[in-house]
């Protein structure tokens, strides 16, 4: 409504004094997309240091049985006797868990909010690159966790395995990828691969949240993230394909 003042005959519109704007809550700044991103690229670095040192210790099967069986006897007596059997590696493998989760969270926390603030899709077409990467980081996350799950049961707690929970590492191991079970190795094949793709796009996308990249570093930046992302996928699959083409008995 507006007030109005008498001028003789004539009257003018006074306008309603306009509402003080109210204040909006500060965002905190994991609820942030930069915060977000921040938990993402800190995530990925814990993961990509386990994938690492996981894979140097699964080529210790060239080494032996006996080498194979000592290195993972090692992880389970990390401290001993000042910590007790396994406690070190249970530390380890919930701080992966937890790891893993905030990377998820932190993921979908961001699609979700790129989704809510561009409801309506744009009407010129993603670039080829984008849209290999978002498939790649999206459907590439879900074949992973499905493989780690697949992973755990065979291996680590021997439930799928010919094996078994009681045998030694390295005879679930080469049971695990036996020639008779081929398909077991190309599903771990198909799922290293996924992990290598996943890690070229989300290593580089670390260094730019990390404020690491730039146009000077990129020339650098890019080759090191796909450099890795190759060594960490020849390394995982050299075991399983050595066992399953009879390299290694």
């Amino acid at each position: 409504m507006t007030a109005t003042i008498e001028r003789g005959a004539a009257t003018a519109p006074v306008p309603a004094p306009k509402k003080a704007p109210t204040s909006r809550r500060p965002e905190g700044f994991l609820r942030s997309s930069n915060g977000k991103k921040v938990v993402m690229a800190v995530t990925g670095a814990v993961m990509v240091s386990f994938l690492v040192l996981h894979m140097l210790g699964n080529l210790k099967i060239f080494l032996g049985k006996d080498s194979f069986n000592e290195y993972a006897h090692a992880l389970r007596t990390l401290l001993e006797p000042i910590a007790p059997y396994r406690t070190v590696l249970t530390v380890l493998e919930i701080g992966l868990v937890v790891s893993v989760v905030l990377h998820m969270w932190a993921a979908i926390s961001l699609a979700r909010r790129a989704h809510h603030a561009r409801p309506v899709k744009y009407v010129a077409k993603k670039s080829q690159a984008n849209g290999y990467a978002t498939h790649i980081m999206r459907f590439g996350g879900l074949t992973i966790l499905l493989f780690v799950v697949w992973h755990l049961l065979d291996l680590t707690f021997g439930v799928v395995n010919p094996k078994g929970y009681d045998s030694a590492p390295a005879d679930r191991m080469i049971a695990g990828f036996d020639p008779s079970r081929w398909w077991v190795t190309l599903i771990y094949l198909v799922a290293v691969v996924m992990v290598g793709l996943h890690l070229r796009h989300g290593i580089w996308s670390a260094f730019q949240t990390l404020g690491w990249a730039n146009r000077t570093r990129d020339k650098a930046l890019r080759p090191i993230a796909g450099l890795l992302s190759i060594v960490l996928v020849i390394g995982f699959l050299a075991p399983p394909l050595a066992i399953t083409f009879g390299v290694v008995k």
